[in-house]
């Protein structure tokens, strides 16, 4: 009997945690998303969906997703301060995709929490650190279209 090697094993259980991706075109980002249980569900991995999310095939969803900025090799949302309003974030979840406008753009002090007005049935939230101050945060609103 020939045992599988620990690496295909690792690939296998990684495809599992991965629940879709997130695409967007304007900052050439495309990267996994993994469910809120995963170990790689973790801003100091990866991009990151926050706790409290609720998933677009839901009614009423909201989905909160984070990543650092920088120039770390994990600063996937470098680039998220580039975004204007009218932009489109993909998500892709359970093999369907989904579709998102920007609607609204601000920075908010950093304490935890995101302070968001529901603008619409099915919303995203992307949220990283403030370029151009460490005390803030970076919040952009998007709502399916």
């Amino acid at each position: 009997m020939i045992k599988p090697k620990i690496k295909n094993y690792t690939t296998i259980k990684e495809t599992k945690e991965e629940i879709g991706n997130i695409t967007i075109n304007k900052i050439n980002l495309q990267k996994p998303l993994y469910s809120l249980t995963s170990n790689k569900n973790n801003v100091d991995q990866n991009v990151t969906i926050l706790k409290g999310s609720t998933f677009p095939d839901q009614e009423e969803s909201i989905l909160f997703i984070a990543a650092h900025s920088g120039n770390s090799e994990i600063s996937y949302f470098e680039k998220l301060d580039q975004l204007q309003k009218e932009d489109i974030v993909k998500i892709t979840y359970r093999n369907k995709e989904y579709f998102y406008k920007i609607s609204n753009i601000w920075e908010e002090k950093k304490n935890g929490y995101i302070h968001v007005k529901k603008e619409s049935k099915k919303q995203l939230i992307l949220t990283t650190c403030s370029r151009t101050n460490k005390e803030k945060q970076l919040v952009i609103s998007s709502n399916l279209i």
